[in-house]
């Protein structure tokens, strides 16, 4: 089946990719996997090349696309090298769509150039100790001061992807208290200077998978916010955490898929040079079924990945249909890795073959977004369950 999700224009890209990965990444890599984050400058090489302007509007200094397909490029080629771009994908991925969506006029003025060119980067705290997936708990507080000129935020965030380096956080806190009628109620989201006084980082976490991914706890204590830096209204943050939970959810499901797919690159091209009882690996039945078999997944989970691709760059992706994509795709990748790891064998526990660290990468897809359980409840109320 020819495949239509991508023209000239991301296949030019990729090309651009692939060899930007070969020299700046691949080379390198090994070192930080070791430090477990990528360095800070990186993410400027990675602004030089556009990467963070590619959906930005053209007065703030991007390219004023309005796709997500260069992402899913990015995807794709990250993870047929077996390497991760630190913590960069938050700062396009997840921060850039609340900006573009709450941020007045003057806000952008001042975020979006630092953005574009990576010397600014963002991350968004949502998550607290013993909140995981319920958003609604959170105990995180601002406080408007009584001269109205700022809100004092007071609390903690833990599993803050990019937390380690971000400039700039979006911050999720408790402006009014829930109401008995809707305990989402009362949430404001704001854009944190992490220079400010009051404002730690803690623990840089170790993490089982995304070891080049800086995942950090954070800290407030007294932190003054100015008014000038709450996005969107106040109080409404939950339904503006909701309406990008899809694009969220897309992107997980694409690089899941994508990690299968590299996941029977890496396993076809061990067993051709893999030597057992005087033959090839791949020379046994059971080597080629297992391989057919992943590759049969892959292709279905191509076909939901693109086409929610699609749905999405059309605005029409629906909550459960975003749901959907990423408990399949996390799903299908969850297995194919598995059985592409054991036709490695011993070798595949290794980290030094990209299959292990794929492993391990894979794993938090099926948590992070939201559990494939919360996603199952997602589909089934979808459908009047």
């Amino acid at each position: 089946m020819r495949r239509t999700v991508f023209n000239e224009d991301h296949e030019a890209f990729r090309e651009t990719i692939r060899a930007f990965i070969e020299a700046e990444v691949v080379p390198v890599y090994d070192e930080w996997f070791a430090a477990g984050q990528a360095p800070r400058d990186f993410y400027y090489k990675l602004g030089e090349l556009g990467i963070f302007g590619i959906n930005v509007p053209e007065e703030f200094g991007g390219a004023g696309m309005d796709s997500h397909k260069f992402e899913a490029v990015l995807y794709e080629e990250t993870a047929r090298a077996g390497v991760q771009f630190g913590g960069s994908g938050v700062h396009v991925l997840l921060a850039l769509p609340y900006i573009k969506m709450l941020a007045t006029d003057e806000q952008k003025k001042r975020y979006l150039p630092k953005f574009v060119t990576g010397e600014e980067m963002w991350a968004i705290a949502m998550t607290e100790p013993g909140t995981g997936s319920d958003l609604a708990g959170m105990k995180t507080t601002a406080k408007l001061s009584e001269d109205g000129t700022h809100y004092v935020l007071n609390g903690a965030k833990t599993f803050i992807t990019g937390g380690v380096h971000a400039d700039k956080v979006i911050v999720c806190a408790r402006t009014s208290a829930p109401t008995a009628e809707d305990r989402r109620f009362g949430i404001s989201l704001f854009a944190v200077d992490t220079k400010s006084d009051g404002y730690s980082v803690g623990r840089k976490l170790d993490k089982l998978g995304l070891r080049t991914s800086d995942t950090a706890e954070l800290a407030f204590v007294d932190v003054k916010v100015p008014v000038e830096d709450l996005l969107g209204e106040e109080n409404k943050g939950f339904s503006y955490l909701g309406h990008n939970l899809a694009s969220e959810r897309w992107g997980i499901a694409f690089g899941a898929y994508a990690q299968a797919k590299a996941a029977v690159r890496f396993a076809k091209q061990y067993v051709q040079e893999r030597t057992v009882f005087g033959k090839p690996v791949a020379h046994f039945q059971n080597t080629k079924f297992e391989l057919a078999a992943c590759q049969a997944e892959v292709d279905a989970a191509e076909a939901v990945a693109d086409r929610a691709t699609e749905a999405l760059d059309a605005g029409e992706l629906t909550p459960a249909e975003a749901a959907s994509a990423k408990l399949f795709c996390t799903e299908v990748a969850h297995r194919v890795i598995d059985r592409c790891l054991q036709l490695h064998g011993g070798y595949g526990y290794m980290n030094e073959y990209p299959i292990a660290r794929l492993y391990a990468d894979n794993r938090v897809n099926r948590i992070y977004g939201g559990t494939s359980e919360i996603m199952k409840s997602i589909i089934a109320k979808n459908m009047g369950l």
